[in-house]
């Protein structure tokens, strides 16, 4: 893994909502370039980019019609080099969106592959032997082709397969993953990612990493697609990184080989059950509300394989949300998610703040945009001042991207600069302790101390840190026999005479004295 990974925490950027410096109400390249220094002091010294290249836009980018050219309403690929240049200056480092599963239906390749005569990217995409062979089990299109078949999608009917194979054949017209024109796919896919890293790109986070070769049951093919892409890139890049949306470490890290894993919001999982679990009232039933009514050994249960992962071959990768998730500010409130923040950002592996996660942006219902459907609500601009848009763009409102939070209590970077005790504050105090300690970086030194089935609070160590939670509202008292001095609170703990002791919504760290 490249070293670099160990002292990371990533910031994610939907650009079209980031920042608009040319005034047409959507965000742009340049306008990432103008806020690298606001992000390094957060305590965030890398970077995830979604999507920024030429599209149609009917999924927000992710349907890319020209892999090597950023669309024109985020700037120019020159924009993006200069970005890359601007972001090396202050020691981060950027990744890029990697889309591999499908393009848009817009996209020359598949152009050339819709056309009835043989061609060099007729099986680029996944195609059955006739227009009237709808395929079951899979999602197609057909009857909008010259070429007599119908096509595989991966989502919308935008969006293509591209043809990696199949593992397992049950049809004439499946091809094994190791046919040529398959392996001539994954070799496209290997010159996309050296055109964006010979321009200065420092990796990729991977789209549907696990959606690759079809009928995989076990993603041994997908997994064998992945290690031969690593090994391209260790000969060739061996400081680019990679991060896969998967959730699954020991097929992402172990078998695909991976240097991360997102550990993803999935119903029943062990990040589910710490921030989104509810009841089916709607009450609160994870383990950071202040309800108190979670159960910390969801996680642990679900957490700790995935860690022990972690331990030999790679990172997991805890985000405070991302561009598909309600944002935590949905069901938590200003207190809840500085603790929550605080935990995610002092465990092992490399974490994901979701841009203006720091400032407590609200999650929206709103109308679909660009095919956001409920996830809409999640991508609003960015709120960087009290003034006009909050900052964001000089556009008239109607030609924002998405509308701005129009409360007189929206949280904004310019009020919260001034607080020393906001959350944007709060964030960076947690990073600057990560940064300075080593044993609070990623590494794989995490110790569970304290945990009981349905009880608070948690209690963790990192080498020389014991790290208390207590989300709950109620006090409470465990004996604690370590002793440790307080080097970073919210709300009040103390660790003496041979307890600890919390006070309700509180999050401790203590500098171990003695073992």
């Amino acid at each position: 893994m490249p070293k670099w990974l160990n002292d990371a925490v990533f910031y994610e950027i939907y650009p079209q909502s980031f920042y608009d410096t040319n005034g047409d109400g959507i965000g742009d390249i340049n306008g990432i370039t103008e806020k690298l220094d606001y992000i390094k002091s957060l305590g965030c010294n890398a970077i995830w980019i979604n999507p920024c290249f030429e599209s149609p836009f009917m999924d927000a980018g992710y349907d890319i019609s020209d892999y090597k050219k950023v669309a024109p309403r985020y700037g120019t690929n020159d924009d993006l080099k200069h970005c890359f240049n601007e972001a090396h200056k202050r020691g981060m480092h950027i990744l890029l969106d990697l889309v591999p599963g499908h393009t848009s239906d817009k996209h020359q390749w598949f152009r050339e592959s819709q056309k009835a005569c043989q061609n060099e990217y007729t099986n680029r995409y996944i195609w059955t032997d006739s227009v009237w062979n709808r395929p079951a089990g899979f999602n197609s299109m057909c009857g909008v082709s010259e070429k007599d078949g119908c096509y595989l999608l991966n989502f919308f009917s935008s969006q293509p397969a591209l043809n990696y194979g199949f593992n397992k054949i049950t049809a004439p017209w499946q091809m094994h993953y190791t046919q040529p024109d398959c392996v001539a796919t994954r070799e496209a896919l290997k010159d996309v990612m050296r055109f964006w890293l010979d321009a200065g790109c420092d990796g990729f986070r991977v789209d549907m990493a696990d959606s690759l070769v079809k009928n995989d049951d076990n993603k041994e093919a997908t997994c064998e697609v992945w290690r031969n892409i690593r090994g391209m890139l260790n000969r060739e890049y061996p400081e680019a990184a990679m991060v896969s949306e998967w959730s699954d470490p020991a097929k992402a890290i172990g078998k695909a080989q991976f240097d991360m894993d997102f550990y993803l919001d999935h119903q029943e999982n062990g990040y589910h059950a710490l921030f989104r679990k509810t009841g089916s009232d709607g009450s609160q039933q994870n383990f950071f509300s202040k309800q108190g009514n979670g159960d910390i050994m969801e996680f642990l249960d679900d957490y700790l394989p995935r860690y022990h992962v972690e331990e030999s071959a790679g990172y997991v990768s805890m985000m405070t949300c991302n561009h598909d998730t309600p944002r935590m500010t949905l069901g938590f409130d200003e207190l809840e998610c500085k603790i929550a923040y605080a935990f995610l950002l002092t465990m092992p592996g490399v974490p994901f703040i979701y841009y203006g996660d720091e400032i407590g942006i609200q999650y929206f219902r709103l109308n679909s945009v660009e095919g956001g459907y409920h996830r809409t609500g999640t991508r609003t601009p960015m709120q960087w001042t009290n003034g006009k848009n909050l900052g964001f763009s000089t556009a008239e409102k109607e030609k924002l991207y998405l509308p701005v939070d129009e409360r007189d209590c929206a949280p904004t970077v310019e009020s919260q600069n001034k607080d020393t005790n906001s959350l944007l504050n709060t964030v960076r105090k947690v990073l600057k302790l990560r940064h300075e300690n080593p044993d609070l970086q990623a590494q794989p030194n995490f110790e569970v101390v304290y945990a009981e089935k349905g009880k608070y609070p948690f209690v963790f160590r990192r080498g020389q840190f014991l790290i208390a939670v207590n989300p709950s509202w109620r006090s409470v008292s465990i004996p604690m026999k370590l002793l440790g001095e307080s080097i970073f609170q919210l709300g009040h703990s103390t660790l003496e005479n041979g307890n600890l002791s919390m006070k309700g919504q509180s999050f401790s760290i203590f500098h171990m004295n003695s073992i």
